[in-house]
């Protein structure tokens, strides 16, 4: 998330009641998760595990709750508690905006578009040229939709990423300021839930299709000509390059990335990194043609056992 106008450090600081290590007048021009953080945004971090993986992104504001060696031409924010901090920008940079009716005024609609009765359409919200948003759609603030597009009947875009952290109180929630941003010719299902960016955008490529009941998490990124059938669940944080096809009640956990051609036979659990164009089923999911031969071998197995005996 880029901020409207470029600050400085102190500023920062002083919004957040922070100190800091750096020059007062450090540039900062934005923030981000650690996944898509520039030169210029703020990353958050408040594990040791994590420490120098955020000291060594291209972010160049680290928002830490220990006073550590600062590495060259970057700058630090000291807070007690840097989750809660990260919120406070959110809170303030991308503060949550009632509606006030159901098209916002803000809202840029396209020729030629059609808006079936009882959709939403919130603040900031763009839709291109000749698409159709069904009844009962939801499209939450500041999304953005190309020409061509069709969303079916009661999906949402852009509810908040699901992300909290543990505390002896309860779970904290980790706002969220980003987008969703779908591309031309795109077509989605009916049911469907996208949700948008903690920071960044959650992004569908030109020309990909979703069935009915497919949940797509914060911050994922879908290629091009990609099917996703019904009631396949991907985490945040998930890379899908292009044409890749996933079949129903696919689960991919998050922060991994699916190979251009790949496809992912039903059901099937996948918790690794694939292979361009290689097909996969099980879970956890394994090339096609050796789970198959897996499960024939296992079916062996009890006469095997009777001749042992």
């Amino acid at each position: 998330m880029k901020f409207p106008q470029q600050h400085t450090l102190q500023q920062i600081a002083t919004i957040i009641a922070s100190t800091y290590v750096g020059e007062s007048d450090f540039p900062v021009f934005g923030m981000n998760e650690i996944h898509v953080v520039t030169d210029g945004d703020i990353v958050f971090v408040d594990h040791p595990k994590y420490y120098e993986k955020a000291l060594n992104s291209a972010a160049t504001i680290i928002l830490i709750n220990k006073e550590v060696d600062c590495p060259q031409g970057k700058a630090l924010l000291i807070s007690d508690d840097p989750f809660r901090d990260f919120n406070k920008l959110t809170e303030y940079f991308k503060p949550f905006e009632k509606a006030s009716s159901k098209i916002a005024d803000s809202a840029q609609i396209g020729q030629n578009t059609i808006i079936q009765p009882n959709a939403f359409i919130g603040n900031n919200v763009k839709i291109g040229d000749n698409c159709v948003i069904h009844s009962n759609v939801c499209i939450y603030d500041n999304a953005i939709i190309g020409n061509n597009v069709i969303v079916h009947a009661g999906t949402v875009l852009g509810a908040d990423a699901f992300y909290f952290k543990n505390r002896p109180s309860g779970y904290d929630k980790l706002l969220s300021g980003g987008r969703v941003v779908i591309d031309h010719d795109v077509e989605i299902g009916a049911l469907c839930t996208i949700d948008k960016g903690v920071s960044g955008d959650t992004f569908i490529g030109a020309g990909t299709k979703l069935d009915n009941q497919v949940q797509i998490g914060h911050d994922t990124i879908i290629g091009k000509k990609c099917l996703i059938a019904s009631q396949a669940g991907i985490a945040g944080c998930v890379i899908i390059e292009d044409e890749v096809t996933i079949w129903g009640q696919v689960g991919i956990r998050s922060d991994i990335r699916i190979k251009k051609g790949t496809v992912l036979m039903a059901q099937s659990g996948v918790s690794k990194t694939t292979e361009e164009n290689t097909s996969y089923w099980g879970s956890p999911a394994q090339e096609f043609r050796t789970k198959l031969r897996q499960m024939a071998a296992v079916k062996m197995l009890p006469g095997i056992i009777d001749k042992l005996k």
